[in-house]
């Protein structure tokens, strides 16, 4: 599923701090020590980029040469030439730790990489120092042994810290790129895909064909359910979910398929009313599609559980995106019954609303309504009587049904009393 309402929490800070005790023995060979390693800088970076390289070779694909050369360089010379203070206890500093690990999370290298990198780095590091030691002063090894211990607490902080400003980055990414997906799919949405531009940004962040076919589809619940999942797919078909404050809206890819299978497989999934866009091609019709799913749910009534597809409601659909004329002709038509008792006036449109949906047949009618045929054929009688229409005529039949509509569609209930009361 795409679900693009993004959520990102604080990420816990992993780093922990270690308090080394002055050692001012450690400190004067690491301080010698130091001076001859800053000699052997180049040699030293060339030698720790050519380990990380031979152990994770994808390193190249998201970071260039050079600047993980200057970066490695940059962190070890900061290392180096704290060491005689770090064993007098300094703590080490890690705002470079910090600036790599946030870097390498836009780039996109894997955490899992990087951290080898630091591993590798700290092992290089030791394994140097014991080299420049055991060379220039060899009985000063065994009190640079004790040396070992703050290079390895060193290492831990730095790649704590790395993981932390790495898995912070991501984070803060993923919460942007969310922001961005909904952007562009609200831009979509209400109808500003003619900019080809905006379409192509759009497919791409969504991973959906341009000019693919598409539905929309519009909920409306009937209470929000925090339990509902979104699924990424509906009946096969690849679905995008976008919450709105008035409804929620979903994106399907067609691909082959009908509205129909939409509609059957939201059926089993959703409690509330929805309206179904017919099919439109291409991400840059999709504010058309939204404007004709609302429209589709706009031919429900407020308490109806029903998914509604436009195609199958267009005489309603009419009635409801014309509400002043829509209301008008329900007026027109309808107003002769206002001076009926309300009971027997709710009777007659009862059948005729039950006729209309029984196809004209007048057994169905009685069958559904629990009454004789005969009695069916003279409340129609009437209805035909008061409104000065026909059922026999197609015409009038039209108009009887659309004035049905917009008396329960668009005809607002005040205005209702007044037209029947």
């Amino acid at each position: 599923m795409t679900h693009i309402t993004t959520e990102v929490h604080p990420l816990p800070s992993t780093a922990t701090t270690v308090t080394t005790a002055p050692d001012e023995e450690l400190a004067a060979v690491a301080e010698a020590t130091s001076h001859r390693l800053m000699e052997r800088l180049t040699g030293l970076t060339d030698r720790l980029v050519g380990e990380i390289l031979a152990d994770d070779p994808a390193y190249l694909g998201f970071v260039p040469h050079d600047e993980l050369w200057q970066t490695v360089r940059d962190i070890l010379d900061e290392s180096i030439d704290a060491m005689g203070r770090r064993a007098l206890g300094e703590e080490p500093e890690l705002a470079k730790a910090i600036a790599i690990g946030r870097r390498r999370a836009e780039q996109g290298l894997p955490l899992e990489s990087l951290l080898r990198a630091f591993r590798v780095g700290g092992r290089v590091y030791w394994e140097t120092m014991i080299e420049v030691v055991s060379d220039d002063e060899p009985s000063a090894l065994p009190i640079l042994l004790r040396f070992a211990s703050i290079v390895w607490h060193s290492n831990e902080l730095q790649s704590n810290a790395v993981a932390d400003a790495y898995r912070r980055t991501e984070s803060e990414l993923l919460r942007r790129s969310g922001e961005r997906v909904q952007a562009l799919l609200d831009a979509l949405l209400d109808g500003r895909g003619a900019d080809g531009g905006l379409a192509k940004a759009a497919a791409a962040a969504l991973d959906l064909p341009m000019n693919g076919r598409y539905a929309v589809v519009v909920l409306r619940w009937p209470r929000r359910d925090p339990g509902f999942e979104r699924p990424e797919e509906l009946g096969g078909m690849r679905s995008v979910w976008r919450m709105r404050t008035d409804g929620e809206i979903v994106v399907v890819e067609l691909g082959d398929r009908g509205t129909g299978a939409v509609a059957a497989a939201l059926e089993p999934l959703f409690r509330g009313a929805a309206g179904i866009s017919p099919a439109v091609e291409g991400l840059a019709a999709l504010g058309r599609a939204r404007w004709l799913a609302e429209i589709a749910l706009q031919t429900c009534d407020s308490g109806d559980r029903r998914i509604t597809r436009l195609d199958d409601r267009l005489p309603a659909a009419l009635v409801v995106s014309q509400p002043e004329l829509s209301g008008y002709l329900g007026a027109s038509v309808l107003g002769p019954l206002t001076d009926l008792d309300p009971v027997d006036r709710e009777i007659l449109l009862e059948t005729l609303a039950t006729w209309l949906d029984c196809e004209g047949s007048a057994a169905r009618t009685a069958s559904r309504l629990y009454c004789h045929r005969n009695t069916v054929f003279n409340r129609l009688r009437r209805l035909e009587q008061l409104t000065s229409r026909s059922l026999h005529r197609p015409r009038d039949v039209v108009e009887l049904a659309l004035a049905l509509d917009a008396l329960n569609l668009v005809t607002s209930d005040e205005a209702r009393d007044r037209l029947l009361n």
